[in-house]
């Protein structure tokens, strides 16, 4: 089989160099030219690019690759841009590692196939460095950008994205809505879950219960928050 492996630190190398020696031919891909030169005798192919570039990307030969593992886990940011990029070029099978349960939640509304987790969770939450008041959960793509889960503001209720002006106004992306669903088990009891809907799309409907999942710079989001009078629930 061919795959293709973005990011050789401890997890994404040692995948390729064991994928290498079953008989697999592995193009093994980091953006830092010491990895690539440490790994070119260990590896079928290296090569140093930066795999959230799109050119860069489309010279890779896709078409012909059985599995993309993106396996970057140092940098969040990279590793879902990379991700997306993956999935928006239809590649035969995608999957991608997850840092945390948020990151994971972004991944599966992106649209990968398989979700690995190399470390084991803990019960610690990412230190944040800008305080995002009332939201449900958060983690930091860099200094400057987050991706928050945050309760609909109540003068949102009934509107659709469109209508809130995410993008235009705020300067901020609807990623996915958490719904919460009511789901039945095996015994015939309900209980209700929230269930990720997929990708965000402009005309969908907020409800009071829903949990949006937002991306933007970490000034936008809070005064996005502010703004809106955002309440915990």
């Amino acid at each position: 089989m061919k795959f293709i492996i973005a990011g050789l630190g401890n997890f994404g190398a040692s995948l390729a160099q064991k994928l290498t020696a079953q008989g697999n031919e592995v193009i093994g891909i980091d953006n830092r030219m010491e990895k690539v030169d440490l790994y070119k005798e260990k590896i079928s192919h290296t090569i140093c690019m930066d795999a959230t570039e799109e050119f860069a990307v489309t010279g890779l030969p896709l078409d012909d690759t059985d599995v993309v593992i993106v396996a970057i886990g140092e940098d969040q940011g990279s590793n879902i841009m990379t991700t997306a990029l993956f999935k928006n070029m239809q590649v035969k099978r995608l999957i991608s590692r997850a840092i945390n349960s948020l990151h994971e939640k972004v991944l599966v509304a992106i649209g990968v196939d398989e979700i690995v987790h190399p470390e084991e969770e803990t019960a610690e939450r990412w230190a944040k460095k800008l305080c995002l008041n009332n939201v449900v959960d958060s983690f930091e793509l860099s200094d400057d950008f987050s991706i928050i889960e945050a309760n609909v503001p109540k003068e949102c209720i009934g509107q659709t994205i469109r209508e809130v002006g995410f993008r235009l106004k705020y300067n901020l992306l609807v990623l996915t809505i958490m719904k919460e669903t009511e789901v039945k088990s095996l015994l015939g009891k309900s209980r209700k879950e929230m269930r990720i809907q997929g990708i965000a799309t402009p005309d969908q409907n907020l409800e009071e219960s829903d949990i949006l999942v937002l991306y933007g710079a970490n000034r936008d989001l809070q005064d996005f928050l502010k703004q809106k009078g955002h309440e915990s629930r």
